[in-house]
């Protein structure tokens, strides 16, 4: 008889920071089943985002590409994703039974990018709103049966947040009609209605913690009258004056009143806590279909939330708070996962394909660029990259990289050319910039040789292979995007 293959789950919030966690330390936020299943595999501590905001990070996620490859650099909706190749497709081709619940910030909206089937709820995006403006449930899932659990006309907007507010209202409906629990729903409705005859690939896709920040009442009354230290704000952060707008409820700088900042930050945790609670609510359905001993679960994040670090907010940005994730690996019973491990080596999101295809025992297409720690989860302390490349279009700034070992990180701004030097190791919360520290010269010198040839080949010009040029012009999607005859 052939061995049983596993189930492999990957989850992915929406701008969870990667600190957010129990485990990790954090003194506030309560996370006791992700802690749990922490404890039941391996997390790591120094996991990166390349691209820190929501589509680049998923084209990431979903191909095993570097940025420069996949061609997504910074925000920009309604670029069409012609990938013959993804994690999707490949767990699709080798005989798995595929399905995604949620967020997939794809375009077109409905492109299944290699998924046998998708239950779509991206929540609210500008683009698709503009492309179907008199039938949005023709990309959402989600609308119509808010509609039938409600027995009248709804949307999730009805409380009127923005889609990148900090602004709190706990949820306006019942806690069951919450997008939270209606990725948890249909999950457990896959379970019911699978093919019992193969194993599955689950990608279960909340759209939450990103705003609106709209937790259920009861987790964002957890938080509320909880006490918070303030934000970390390094004397740096004041480069960013110029597009300070304190008063605009989707800022990305200034120095907001401190009670509203705590109201958000309470909402922000619920948002977490509720996830928390939804997954185990899964997770224990999963044991009672006896699945549990025979699943893989990896859990990550596309990015973080600034939340008021350096009075920044929202993501972006090259700064721990926006481009550390949250990522966990724990495996079905028998498995070589370690358990309770903690790796610090640095990896991104591109290694996640490759690492859970592997886990599968699959085949791993020569096309991936990403790398598998699936040896770092089973306790090897072996290294998955020297550093990580990161990137993304700011305000005002131009285009801004990091390099990190986890250890150091060393930023660029392409538009002034301003540099920036951590040490992480000390400094974890990135208070002092070390970049004029005489000290800290030879270490400033490596870090910037190796952005000259990280960036050298690259269209926009930023690198002549010898030294780093300021001022050139970025754009958030390549010239040279990916081309569809693209094969492995």
């Amino acid at each position: 008889m052939a061995e049983k293959k596993p189930n492999v789950i990957l989850i992915c919030v929406d701008q969870w920071r990667g600190d957010c966690l129990g485990i990790d330390g954090h003194p506030v936020v309560r996370t006791p089943y992700l802690d749990k299943l922490a404890q039941e595999g391996t997390r790591f501590s120094h996991a990166y985002t390349a691209c820190p905001s929501c589509i680049a990070a998923r084209a990431s996620l979903l191909t095993g590409l570097r940025q420069e490859t996949h061609g997504r650099i910074g925000y920009r909706d309604g670029v069409p994703w012609n990938y013959p190749v993804t994690i999707a497709s490949e767990f699709t081709r080798q005989g798995y039974q595929t399905q995604a619940i949620g967020k997939m910030h794809v375009y077109p909206e409905r492109n299944r990018v290699g998924f046998e089937n998708v239950i779509l709820h991206d929540g609210f995006l500008h683009c698709a709103h503009d492309h179907h403006p008199a039938d949005y449930d023709m990309v959402d899932d989600y609308h119509p049966w808010l509609r039938q659990q409600l027995g009248r006309d709804a949307n999730d907007f009805e409380h009127g947040l923005n889609c990148n507010s900090y602004t709190v209202r706990p949820w306006d409906k019942p806690e069951h009609t919450h997008p939270t629990n209606f990725v948890t729903s249909q999950s457990i409705e896959i379970l019911k209605k699978r093919d019992p005859t193969k194993p599955f690939f689950l990608f279960m896709s909340y759209h939450r913690p990103h705003p609106p920040i709209d937790p259920p009442i009861w987790a964002y009354e957890l938080y509320r009258n909880m006490k918070m230290s303030p934000p970390p704000v390094g004397k740096w952060s004041e480069m960013f004056a110029k597009c300070a707008q304190p008063h605009h409820p989707a800022l990305w700088y200034g120095k907001v009143n401190p009670d509203v900042l705590h109201d958000a930050r309470a909402g922000y945790y619920g948002q977490m806590t509720h996830i928390d609670h939804q997954l185990n609510r899964f997770f224990e359905t999963l044991q009672m279909f006896d699945q549990w001993k025979n699943s893989y679960v990896c859990f990550v994040s596309d990015h973080g939330d600034l939340m008021g670090d350096h009075d920044l907010y929202r993501k972006s940005f090259p700064y721990e708070g926006s481009a550390r994730v949250p990522l966990i690996l724990r495996g079905p019973d028998g498995s070589f996962i370690k358990r309770n491990n903690v790796s610090g080596r640095v990896v991104e999101l591109m290694d996640i394909m490759p690492t859970l295809l592997q886990c599968a025992g699959l085949e791993v297409p020569r096309s991936v660029e990403g790398r598998s720690f699936l040896a770092n989860a089973c306790g090897k302390d072996k290294e998955v990259h020297p550093y990580i490349h990161g990137e993304h279009l700011v305000p005002y700034q131009g285009s801004a990289h990091y390099l990190t070992d986890g250890r150091e990180k060393y930023v660029w701004y392409s538009g002034n050319g301003h540099e920036q030097l951590f040490d992480l190791d000390k400094d974890p919360k990135e208070l002092n910039d070390l970049s004029s520290s005489a000290k800290s010269a030879a270490s400033l010198r490596k870090w910037r040789n190796e952005m000259v040839e990280t960036l050298k080949d690259r269209e926009e010009g930023f690198s002549d292979g010898k030294k780093l040029i300021i001022g050139r012009p970025v754009k958030a999607v390549l010239d040279t995007i990916i081309k569809s005859d693209r094969s492995a």
